[in-house]
């Protein structure tokens, strides 16, 4: 199932040289692909989440939106930071029961704005089932159709339904624009499925967690899932990366870097995950890939910018 390739807002081709200084540079240039800056927790000090983000290395941040209306709010906060915040709009599994007749055209409406890059998260949750299967299949494909429409890539969130997920994307393979698997916490054999089929993976700091033979860890470790299609992000306010843990491996440990662990320990908690925590996680999915936490800075980065059309 090929997937083409939007064409994104901004050069790609200008996007290596935009970033070179990266590699020279004390603090890393990095995209979190979604980041709940609309949830409650965030009210009162946006400001300063944002601006921590941008010391932290965190020069960019999807909002994800999972309704209509925290879609409308998401694109209200970009406007607050322009250039720095961008959104997506969907419908969330969780929340596919609330699909009405004029939800698509409140979409599209949404979409039409460029700061609003992605359609979703939409997908499938057959884990936690808050909206039944069938309804959840119905309003996903509407979701997939309006993203083939748009030419704007799917965000995807996927719990317990991978088959399901790749069969709906099957039947629009020759309409697909980029596809981006939210938040992956499967297996080997899912993330190779995912990626014959053309998809990118997003990762976010689960990775301290996962300790399954054959999770997210192994699948770093073995290279299943090359540079040039994974994407990072931190899902804020959740999934907090805890450093401390003690399943985490001593040579993960020794890879964070104190300037990345004092972001984290300084302003994050597990109640609440911030952007710039993003740093920790680029370095412990370099230190699983056995590479430079630099190179994997750049190349998701480079991947966020063109999957996605954001400005440099």
């Amino acid at each position: 199932m090929a997937m083409s390739e939007t064409k994104p807002e901004s050069g790609v081709g200008d996007v290596e040289e935009a970033m070179g200084s990266l590699l020279s540079s004390e603090n890393y240039i990095i995209v979190d692909i979604g980041a709940n800056l609309t949830n409650k927790k965030f009210t009162r000090d946006l400001d300063s989440v944002v601006g921590r983000a941008r010391d932290a290395g965190v020069h960019k941040i999807m909002v994800t939106g999972t309704t209509v209306q925290s879609s409308k709010e998401a694109l209200r906060l970009t406007r607050l930071f322009p250039e720095t915040l961008y959104s997506t709009a969907g419908v969330h599994p969780h929340e596919a029961k609330t699909w009405e007749a004029e939800t698509e055209g409140e979409l599209r409406e949404l979409l039409a704005n460029h700061e609003v890059v992605a359609v979703g998260e939409c997908g499938l949750d057959f884990n936690r089932n808050f909206s039944p299967q069938d309804v959840q299949l119905e309003v996903f494909e509407k979701q997939v159709v309006l993203a083939c429409d748009v030419r704007k890539p799917l965000f995807i969130h996927e719990r317990d339904a991978h088959k399901e997920v790749l069969e709906v994307l099957a039947r629009h393979r020759e309409r697909l624009p980029p596809v981006v698997i939210h938040c992956f916490t499967g297996d080997a054999a899912m993330a190779a499925a995912y990626l014959k089929h053309g998809c990118y993976i997003g990762l976010t700091g689960y990775v301290w967690k996962d300790k399954s033979e054959d999770g997210v860890r192994r699948i770093l470790e073995d290279g299943v899932v090359p540079l040039d299609r994974l994407l990072v992000e931190t899902d804020s306010p959740f999934m907090y990366p805890n450093t401390r843990a003690s399943k985490l491996p001593p040579y993960v440990k020794e890879a964070l870097t104190e300037r990345s662990l004092t972001f984290l320990h300084r302003y994050c908690t597990f109640q609440r995950n911030e952007p710039c925590s993003l740093p920790v996680t680029i370095e412990m999915i370099a230190a699983y890939m056995k590479k430079k936490s630099e190179q994997v800075a750049l190349q998701t980065t480079f991947n966020a910018l063109k999957v996605f059309g954001l400005t440099t």
